[in-house]
């Protein structure tokens, strides 16, 4: 992965990531923390937890924290394009019968840290977001950068990552679905990591 000099791995987090991805390999699911203390040689799991925390801060891994089994590696996607995971939701897609160029996603894939996300339901179907769908995201570097409208994947504690509508009204942040089933979800700015938003929807027939 390309990572920038901020999401450089250090020594001990490089040394798990690569165990993690040949135990995945090898045996296509994620091991248990009691299985990585084994292997680094450690007695306590709080290291291994630290270390997790920071692979998936910088991208390289995908979890809900606690839950060593929900873990899923970065695998890469046309030249490079990184799948990390899924997210809850839905995608934007429009179809056409008589093309007649060639679609090019050269500008799409330039951009610097570009990732995919597998979508996992039906709260972005009004979107044209569908569950199985691929979508591809760009890194947020802060939430100033946000408008409302935006659709954003987040990260909210306790409920995991969520693919929606960024919406800011009087100092609270709203995560809207595009689907009348499910309600908004309502939080605080420093209570949610926004961590891409979207850039385009691939969808395999």
């Amino acid at each position: 992965m390309d990572a920038s000099s901020g999401d450089q791995l250090t020594q001990a987090q490089d040394e798990l990531y690569e165990w993690i991805k040949e135990y995945m390999k090898n045996f296509q699911h994620s091991p248990s923390i009691r299985q990585m203390m084994q292997a680094m040689g450690l007695k306590s799991p709080a290291p291994i937890q630290s270390r997790l925390k920071h692979l998936q801060e910088k991208g390289y891994i995908s979890w809900q924290e606690g839950k060593a089994r929900t873990m899923q590696i970065v695998d890469e996607i046309i030249e490079g394009v990184p799948i990390m995971g899924s997210v809850a939701a839905g995608g934007l897609i429009e179809t056409y019968s008589d093309v007649q160029e060639n679609l090019d996603i050269s500008d799409v894939l330039k951009k610097k840290n570009v990732f995919a996300l597998t979508v996992n339901g039906d709260s972005m179907i009004d979107a044209c977001i569908a569950d199985g769908d691929m979508v591809l995201m760009e890194p947020i570097k802060d939430s100033y950068s946000l408008r409302n409208g935006m659709i954003v994947s987040a990260l909210v504690p306790g409920l995991g990552t969520t693919l929606k509508y960024f919406v800011k009204r009087g100092g609270k942040i709203f995560l809207e679905a595009a689907n009348p089933a499910y309600e908004p979800i309502e939080l605080n700015l420093d209570e949610v990591i926004f961590q891409g938003k979207l850039l385009a929807v691939w969808r395999k027939i």
